[in-house]
């Protein structure tokens, strides 16, 4: 994985914080890769379903290490 740093508004991260105290992640890097999950899913490929018996974020995590993200889910 790749180290990126962003700044974020100050009830962005309470949010984060107040998410994490709740038991619901494990910690902010957690809570925001889902978050960006979440967003390039309905924004970027669509009602993607999982292709596989893989869990979302291992076929996520699989993409990742591709070159380049497809642009469009592939055809089944």
């Amino acid at each position: 994985m790749r180290v990126v740093t962003i700044c974020l508004p100050e009830s962005y991260v309470e949010g984060v914080d107040k998410l994490i105290g709740q038991n619901k992640y494990p910690n902010r890097s957690e809570v925001i890769r889902i978050a960006i999950r979440d967003l390039l899913v309905d924004e970027l490929w669509g009602d993607r379903k999982p292709s596989s018996n893989l869990p979302l974020v291992a076929q996520l995590q699989k993409l990742a290490q591709t070159p380049e993200i497809p642009q469009e889910p592939p055809t089944t």
